[in-house]
């Protein structure tokens, strides 16, 4: 199988985990779009669930696919949220996420939910997160420079503010900015995370500690399902 292929199957794994009368938390990227999809042809069958999507993107996938839409206003738990990665730490199962701009929304989503199902293909697990990809760190727009030089002194390399294909700034489904932080391979997640949440002007990182209940490893054999 290729890299999409295990994308297909670890999603569709993680779709064979939903039943009827669930809330479930719709996650963002390639991968959570074959879950999403895959959930659609389920609802089409006949399965009966609402869906809280983690970005606009998301939603427009989820309404094609006829899948119904609520609010935390509706139901302040999710029974299920299935999502991908952008790394996992083998050990820990702690994650990077938001290298598709959704990382607050998709905690938000994570920490209301029963269960937290992470999908992903066999290139994302990492001995220790920040090997191979940037932590994305979400800041409000006004004084963004200012927050990045509090990064900056802190350790983090910071790549770039993010941008469009276009050059544009990139702005966030909440009106912010992302800026991509490399630390290197991280030592203490947690602690990290703390000195993250300390930053004023910084709204949310891409650390996901001890959030996972589960994750889909999809190899070219089989899929693998790992738990804490």
């Amino acid at each position: 199988m290729n890299v999409d292929d295990c994308k297909r199957a670890a999603a569709h794994y993680a779709a064979s985990l939903v039943e009827s009368g669930m809330v479930v938390g719709l996650g963002t990227g390639s991968t959570a779009a074959f879950m999403i999809e895959r959930l659609g042809e389920r609802v089409a069958e006949g399965l009966d669930i609402l869906a809280i999507p983690t970005s606009e993107e998301s939603a427009a996938l989820a309404r094609a696919a006829g899948i119904k839409i609520t609010t935390f206003a509706e139901h302040s738990v999710v029974d299920i949220t299935i999502d991908g990665a952008d790394e996992v730490e083998r050990k820990t199962l702690h994650l990077i996420k938001g290298l598709g701009a959704a990382l607050l929304r998709e905690k938000i989503v994570a920490q209301a939910s029963r269960r937290f199902v992470v999908i992903v293909d066999a290139t994302k697990p990492v001995n220790q997160l920040g090997e191979r990809v940037p932590v994305p760190v979400e800041v409000v727009p006004f004084g963004y420079e200012a927050t990045a030089a509090r990064l900056e002194a802190m350790g983090a390399k910071i790549i770039r503010p993010r941008r469009k294909l276009t050059g544009e700034l990139l702005t966030t489904d909440n009106g912010n900015r992302i800026l991509d932080c490399t630390f290197g391979p991280i030592e203490d997640v947690q602690a990290l995370a703390a000195r993250l949440d300390g930053i004023v002007g910084v709204v949310e990182h891409g650390l996901f500690p001890n959030m996972a209940t589960d994750v889909l490893v999809a190899t070219e054999r089989e899929v693998e399902q790992w738990a804490p």
